[in-house]
């Protein structure tokens, strides 16, 4: 099979396409035949060893797959050769990857293998965001930044599956006309002069109940400060680059919160609501109240330029390598 590899997380360079033999899936595992393979920000972050948790070495890049299982190990009970899944992989830049059967979903027919391999971690993200730590109520407004990225274009889909009424915040019109088309009511531009006032006249008048937050950039402090009160502003993610701090009597005055979303130790300490997050946002995409949009696709081979446009921020959703 054909796979990419790096020996180390320098740069982007150092990757190869490489080939080798087909692995075996172990006991508990499944091997996928991988179709789709997401490539994100975070994703791309790993692959340089910019990210929070270093990946051993050497390092195939890619986490989430979508594709078909060709073989399952011993103990591996409700997944069968040819079944179509979403899975959790230790490398995804690959045409085969193993994954924990405990991390492998089969999905509704109307799912394409290129939405499955961007949707477990920005869609859980969003409903853990949004539900557990948001308490994010039918009728509320929600402001969701960075909104034509991935996590944002989940946050503006399940926002709306869950009654809010969505402000979305994206630096060009090609992005803002891009959230219109996932469901924001409104749409707003990130210039800071003057930003304030255009928030409070999207919000009718008033300001966002709650804020989805995967950017933490200029506009961090100033959405802080435009929540009503008893507001909440979700810290998920910092690709607005250095990280900003905010003055500790602003959540006093405001009688807001400041509340962080991490989904990775969702996943770790509350595993059995993790994966009931992700069977209930599947069951939306069944009945069609969840349409991911793809974004920009690359092949395989072209694994190097999928990871520099990762970097960028330029996508719209969740950029896709595809492989079969």
């Amino acid at each position: 099979m054909k796979f990419v590899q790096a020996s180390t997380l320098d740069s982007i360079a150092d990757y190869h396409l490489l080939e080798s033999e087909t692995p075996k899936p172990g006991p508990g595992e499944v091997l996928i035949k991988v179709a789709a393979c997401g490539v994100g920000y975070v994703d791309a972050l790993v692959a340089l060893g910019r990210y929070q948790v270093k990946p051993p070495l050497p390092h195939t890049p890619g986490k989430e797959v979508g594709g078909w299982v060709e073989a399952v190990g011993t103990g591996v009970d409700g997944l069968a050769p040819g079944d179509r899944v979403m899975a959790s992989v230790r490398g995804g830049f690959a045409q085969f990857a193993l994954a924990p059967a405990a991390d492998t979903v089969q999905i509704p027919a109307r799912m394409s293998f290129a939405q499955a391999s961007g949707f477990r971690v920005n869609y859980l993200t969003a409903l853990h965001g949004l539900r557990d730590r948001g308490a994010l109520a039918a009728g509320e407004r929600l402001l969701v930044l960075g909104a034509a990225g991935g996590v944002g274009m989940a946050a503006i889909q399940v926002g709306k599956a869950m009654g809010a009424e969505v402000i979305a915040a994206a630096s060009t019109e090609e992005k803002r006309a891009f959230a219109r088309t996932q469901g924001a009511d409104h749409v707003i531009d990130t210039a800071p002069e003057g930003w304030r006032d255009r928030l409070k006249a999207a919000c009718g008048g008033k300001g966002p109940d709650v804020v989805f937050d995967p950017v933490c950039g200029p506009l961090f402090e100033p959405a802080f400060r435009s929540l009503v009160w008893g507001g909440r502003h979700l810290v998920v993610g910092f690709v607005g680059g250095p990280i900003p701090a905010l003055k500790s009597n602003l959540t006093l005055m405001k009688g807001a919160a400041l509340v962080g979303v991490d989904v990775r130790q969702f996943v770790l300490f509350e595993e059995r609501k993790a994966n009931a997050h992700v069977a209930e946002l599947l069951s939306w995409v069944a009945d069609g109240r969840l349409v991911p949009a793809v974004g920009r696709a690359f092949p395989l081979e072209k694994f190097a330029p999928a990871l520099e446009f990762a970097l960028t921020g330029q996508g719209l959703g969740k950029t896709v390598l595809e492989i079969a």
